[in-house]
């Protein structure tokens, strides 16, 4: 017994010595689990230790037990979590250490990923400045070393959170779809994730732009056509309407159509503001307007038979050549027959023929009375004085240039008679040379013609003579920028038109599509569009203010034949109705200064209290849906009644509905304390009918409506 006791003690004590001397072998401990790990997700690890049935293990990351903030933790079983933030390397070192013997030990490297960004949604938006868009993206994994790529390209951006990311980039005009992407690095993304956003048109002029160019081009701004504007351009526009054809009045038959047996001009009528009102080629059918009230007839003195055609032929010359107009008119039966041109014959000797014609052909449609600065300023002789454009002398042989002309026949030729009898309204005039006047013609321009002249050429080189002469530019240049723009131009307004009236750029004198251009485009027609105080503009006449609130809320018209002459009755009894013109001087001159003040405001002419009262009921009577012919939808279910009862709240649903309606015709330019005024009582209104019809009502009843500024 002792002897056993006595070998035990010496192994143990072998045991010991060879302990102590670092012969014995610790156990072996081996670490597993994922070399790579990614931010905001966790990685389980664990260590077998040989020899040894569940070891008591310390867990290090970096030589820290369990871990710090900055390298993230590991917990009692081996679940490692990565920092919250960034941290040199992107790499730890997890390390597992038998609790009883640290020595025994083992560490594994690890790499720490960012994580993979997601894409989700976004969405691409026009910025302010033109050109420019701006990006935004939602998703998740996003960091602020994120890579945000535009079709390939890395671009700057604004790390909003893990959620968003935000850039302002720039594309080429008419991009529809750009590719964006986000790569994080040192996440191993291969490519990054991407997703294809759709571009939105960027409105290429502002809304007051387009609002106030509409205003100038047509009988009406709508939503639709602002919306359109804004997105083409200006210069797009322009030329769109340009390249418009023309929206014709359908002639007037013998006897009339079922549209006007009580009377002709009823048609007549009904063709301009149907084309006023709906026609595609507003601008032409403005400029045609506005040709109207220089070349006037009427159908006080006219057959309304005559208006189709010529009506027809000023829009068709619109855009043509100022001369083309000025033939055309002088040939017309409606003018024929207004200025008594028809059936005027050589005159006897001794006697002189007809020179109604000749002398408004000068003094009200092309050169005035006076010789004119091509500012249209008064060109004074060394007296001080004005000098006449053209002699009585000058009136008689130019009537005598004319002589000759009646309708033609059926087919447009050339009728056997003089006078032709049979009346041909809706062909030009056509000469009888032996009713025609053979005599030589000294007239404007120092232009003679020479005697045995045809008719034809006589009425050729009379319009040259006339056409060609300086007054013209300048004369027909402010009535177009008074019609079109403001009444009031300055004379440096009216010398730039005049100059491409002598000249558009190419050596062509009379173009009307550069004159137009220049009339609206000029820095004073633009002015307004940054500068709502700036100086200009002028009182809508009747018939615009008419067609300017049925086109802005978007009218009906209910009439079972369709027909739309009961508008004049609502522009009558305020002083104009379209061609009837009181007599050849039109609705109001061009020269009228507001008395007691300097300023020229032709429409002014036919503003008094009568007038002014006569609208506040007309305004009335269209809010309260009481016009014959058209429907106004002013209820609650209407675009209008909609948006004024949008929320439920009063004050921020009578605030967007004056918005809306400062869009539709005030250009966006109502002043603030206006509007407020506006909405503040149309809260106060619970019918939303009434909301809708008061507000609308306060808006083109006031003054700042009645004014095109």
């Amino acid at each position: 017994m002792a002897t056993f006791s006595s070998q035990r003690a010496a192994k143990l004590l072998i045991l010991f010595v060879m302990a102590c001397s670092g012969v014995l072998q610790a156990e072996t401990v081996s670490l597993s689990g994922p070399t790579q790990v990614r931010f905001g997700t966790t990685a389980q690890y664990s260590a077998v230790v040989s020899g040894v049935s569940k070891p008591a293990i310390v867990w290090s990351v970096n030589g820290f037990v369990k871990g710090t903030s900055a390298t993230g933790s590991i917990s009692a079983s081996g679940l490692y979590s990565p920092a919250s933030t960034i941290f040199a390397g992107h790499s730890v070192t997890i390390g597992a250490a038998v609790a009883s013997s640290p020595a025994s030990s083992a560490s594994l490297s690890v790499k720490v990923l960012n994580p993979l960004p997601v894409l989700a949604s976004g969405s691409v938006t026009a910025a302010v400045q033109p050109g420019s868009y701006l990006v935004d993206v939602h998703g998740s994994g996003f960091m602020s070393i994120s890579q945000l790529q535009i079709s390939g390209a890395g671009v700057a951006f604004t790390f909003i959170s893990a959620t968003e990311l935000e850039s302002t980039i720039s594309l080429p005009a008419g991009t529809a779809t750009v590719e964006v992407g986000v790569l994080n690095p040192n996440a191993a993304q291969n490519s990054p994730v991407t997703r294809a956003f759709t571009v939105p048109l960027l409105p290429l002029a502002s809304l007051t732009e387009s609002a106030r160019l509409l205003d100038q081009t047509s009988f009406g701004p709508t939503l639709s056509a602002i919306q359109h504007v804004q997105l083409v351009g200006t210069a797009a526009y322009l030329k769109e309407q340009f390249a418009t054809p023309t929206t014709r009045m359908p002639a007037i038959t013998a006897p009339p159509v079922a549209l006007c047996p009580d009377a002709t001009y009823r048609c007549a009528q009904s063709s301009f503001w149907k084309n006023a009102l709906t026609a595609d080629d507003q601008l032409r059918q403005r400029v045609a307007f506005a040709l109207s009230e220089i070349f006037v007839v009427s159908t006080d003195e006219v057959n309304a038979r005559t208006i189709p055609s010529y009506h027809n032929l000023l829009a068709d010359d619109a855009f043509g050549n100022f001369r083309q107009v000025m033939n055309d008119v002088a040939t017309s039966p409606a003018m024929g027959a207004y200025l008594n041109m028809l059936d005027s014959g050589a005159a006897p000797a001794g006697q002189i023929a007809n020179e109604n014609f000749a002398r408004e052909l000068m003094q009200l449609f092309t050169t005035g009375l006076v010789l004119l600065n091509p500012d249209g300023s008064l060109e004074l002789n060394a007296q001080g004085q004005a000098e006449p454009v053209f002699t009585e002398a000058q009136v008689q042989a130019s009537a005598r240039a004319l002589t000759g002309w009646t309708y033609s026949n059926p087919t447009g030729g050339v009728s056997a008679n003089f006078p032709n009898g049979t009346p041909n309204f809706d062909q030009p005039m056509q000469p009888v040379e032996f009713a025609h006047d053979m005599s030589a013609k000294a007239l404007l321009s120092g232009v003679t013609l020479p005697a045995g002249q045809t008719p034809q050429e006589d009425l050729a080189g009379l319009i040259g003579s006339i056409f060609n002469h300086p007054n013209v530019g300048p004369f027909v240049g402010r009535q177009l920028i008074q019609h079109l723009v403001t009444s009031d131009p300055s004379p440096a307004y009216v010398e730039r038109v005049a100059a491409v009236f002598a000249n558009n750029g190419s050596g062509v004198r009379g173009d009307m599509k550069a004159v137009i251009t220049a009339i609206l485009n000029d820095p004073e027609a633009r002015a307004g569009d940054t500068n709502p105080t700036a100086d200009g503009g002028h009182l809508r006449e009747p018939i615009l203010y008419f067609t300017g609130i049925l086109r802005g809320l978007g009218f009906t018209n209910v009439n079972t034949q369709g027909r739309y002459d009961a508008a004049t009755g609502y522009t009558a009894p305020l002083g104009q109705t379209p061609y009837a013109a009181a007599s050849v001087f039109n609705f109001f001159p061009p020269s009228y200064i507001i008395p007691g003040t300097t300023i020229n405001a032709p429409e002014f002419a036919q503003e008094n209290t009568a007038a002014a009262t006569l609208r506040l009921t007309l305004a009335d009577t269209i809010v309260r849906n009481h016009l014959t012919t058209f429907s106004i939808n002013m209820s609650p279910a209407s675009v209008l009644g909609q948006i004024a009862s949008a929320t439920g709240n009063p004050t921020a649903d009578s605030t967007n509905l004056v918005s809306a309606l400062n869009i539709l015709f005030m250009h966006d330019q109502m002043p603030a304390a206006m509007q407020s005024a506006i909405a503040a009582h149309a809260a106060s209104l619970s019918d939303i009918g009434q909301r809708v019809r008061v507000a609308t009502w306060l808006v083109i009843s006031s003054n700042f409506y009645k004014i095109e500024h």
